[in-house]
């Protein structure tokens, strides 16, 4: 692990430890790839590029404060897990639901955010309309694999036709986009982000409601995932985010989506 020991009074520039995070970059407004440092953006390992978003930013914000540097590593969605389990990556900060299935593979933090579930139709769509999830009902949709809102929200939606998972929040989008279906289930922030690149998408938002998606705390809750066992690390990251409030999540949530690319496929 290039984790080091926390508590320490100050370290110089030489003996200055890594943070190594993991993250897909590609997953606006959570994380995405751009190709200048500019809004602070962060270089991805191994590339030319850079990425940026609420992830990026939170990973700054705890490097910072805990006195270290900052390593932004890209992989694939299913692949965030089996880095930290290695050792690759020292924790995953990717919009990752805190759900006890990963809660068997990995140690979760406190949330760094809370989303809640919406769902995204074409404003021209028949479902445009549709007040409850009930009113959804045969539905053809889909959304990315290994997620709470394909695996546990779209069987919620009584006689929906669902297609298979996406291997990514942006094929999610195109597939809404190019039609391949009526609608797609996601959370709130990567719906926001998805009305700046698709101006014709129209936001469903259920909840508060009786008619929305059945959902419990660990699947609405975001946390950073590390190494089972991995307590320094994680107490670390903890005493960071103890010093923050909602209302500050949702004011960086907010600035992440103010300056993502407009193409959620960037």
């Amino acid at each position: 692990m290039s984790c080091g020991i926390f508590g320490v009074q100050s370290v110089s520039a030489k003996d200055k430890k890594t943070l190594k995070v993991a993250m897909e970059c590609g997953y606006a407004p959570y994380n995405w790839t751009q190709p200048d440092d500019s809004n602070g953006a962060v270089p991805i390992s191994g590339s030319s590029d850079y990425a940026y978003g609420y992830d990026v930013m939170m990973a700054k914000k705890i490097a910072d404060e805990l006195g270290y540097d900052l390593e932004i590593v890209k992989l694939d969605w299913d692949s965030l897990v089996p880095a930290v389990q290695s050792g690759q990556v020292d924790c995953v900060i990717a919009g990752q639901s805190i759900t006890k299935e990963r809660q068997q593979m990995v140690d979760f933090t406190e949330p760094y955010y809370y989303a809640s579930i919406i769902t995204l139709v074409k404003s021209d769509s028949d479902y445009a309309d549709a007040k409850s999830v009930e009113d959804l009902k045969g539905v053809t949709c889909t959304s990315q694999q290994n997620t709470i809102w394909y695996d546990s929200c779209l069987p919620q939606i009584p006689d929906a036709n669902i297609l298979p998972a996406q291997e990514s929040a942006p094929a999610m989008l195109v597939a809404l986009e190019s039609g391949k279906c009526d609608a797609v289930v996601t959370d709130m922030p990567t719906g926001k982000a998805a009305l700046v690149a698709y101006p014709d998408f129209t936001l469903l938002d259920f909840d508060g409601t009786d008619g929305a998606f059945e959902v419990s705390d660990e699947d609405i809750n975001i946390g950073v995932s590390l190494k089972k066992g991995n307590d320094e690390l994680k107490d670390a990251i903890n005493g960071v985010l103890e010093t923050m409030t909602e209302d500050d999540f949702n004011e960086m949530m907010d600035e992440a989506i103010s300056v993502q690319p407009l193409s959620s496929e960037e």
